[in-house]
């Protein structure tokens, strides 16, 4: 296992149409990969930013028709980097869609596969709403993919909600978490950096988070600062509101360090509930 990894996330402002996302997020890859980025990380939702379950599904592919996925097996091929590629809208026979993101090696090759497991239905004030189950099928399985670096387990978005996650992650092996989003203006700026701050501190693990970000179809707003926070919590890399790179050093035996100093993950017990 390698000790150091050059980590670069993405932040994008995605639109309706999947080509000219993927084209704005292959020019972002390459510049971080310029930048001596060794694992390029991008958002939910990276290949379309769709409002309305008809649009979405007027628009979303199967996993082996979908244009996003021999996209960034080329992307890694040709970078020589690892791409965590955010998530892309995977039609599936039952006539719903997987949130599914990938892990990619720079061969090419998919390593691992995560589909969000936790949707997105809530009612915020000022009158936005989402219901994403009417569109979106839930994932039932957790995922710990194999990099050089450690296990790197893999959640999106809502699901940084549910510390039971990321825990059983950490359990199985886990150094770093990504957590590709789109997060709403309101919860960003109430919830999103205390949130991954937490998951970060709880499990030990660096959390790698990348974001949408400003105005997208139909009037939507996302929250942006794609972030990137070391296991002891401390925010490393903070991309603002604006689409771009932000980069960062990780030493991995801050993993360890963090994990002798507050050994939580071995101190589970057995309770009866209330």
């Amino acid at each position: 296992m390698t000790d150091t990894l050059r980590a670069a996330l993405v932040q994008v402002n995605a639109g309706p149409e999947i080509l000219p996302n993927l084209e704005q997020a292959g020019i972002f890859v390459r510049q971080a990969v310029a930048q001596g980025a060794q694992l390029v990380c991008l958002p939910e939702n990276v290949s379309l930013m769709a409002q309305g379950r008809e649009k979405i599904l007027a628009r979303v592919k199967p996993e082996d028709t979908h244009p996003g996925v021999p996209f960034f097996r080329d992307l890694a091929r040709e970078t020589g980097a690892w791409i965590m590629t955010g998530t892309l809208g995977c039609l599936l026979p039952d006539g719903r869609v997987a949130n599914r993101a990938f892990v990619i090696s720079p061969e090419g090759e998919i390593t691992a596969r995560y589909d969000k497991i936790h949707m997105f239905d809530v009612d915020l004030a000022g009158g936005e709403s989402y219901r994403e189950s009417a569109t979106y099928r839930p994932g039932e399985q957790a995922v710990v993919a194999p990099t050089p670096w450690g296990g790197l387990g893999m959640s999106i978005c809502y699901d940084v909600r549910f510390a039971y996650l990321y825990r059983a992650l950490a359990k199985a092996g886990a150094s770093l978490i990504t957590v590709p989003a789109a997060f709403t203006v309101p919860t960003g700026r109430a919830h999103w950096h205390v949130l991954l701050r937490a998951r970060a501190i709880e499990t030990g693990c660096f959390i790698l988070a990348p974001a949408q970000t400003g105005t997208h179809d139909g009037g939507r707003g996302t929250y942006g600062h794609s972030v990137i926070i070391s296991p002891w919590g401390e925010v490393l890399a903070d991309a603002g509101e604006e689409p771009g790179v932000v980069i960062a050093d990780l030493d991995l035996s801050k993993v360890q360090e963090a994990r002798r100093m507050v050994p939580s993950l071995g101190h589970d017990r057995s309770f009866a509930g209330p």
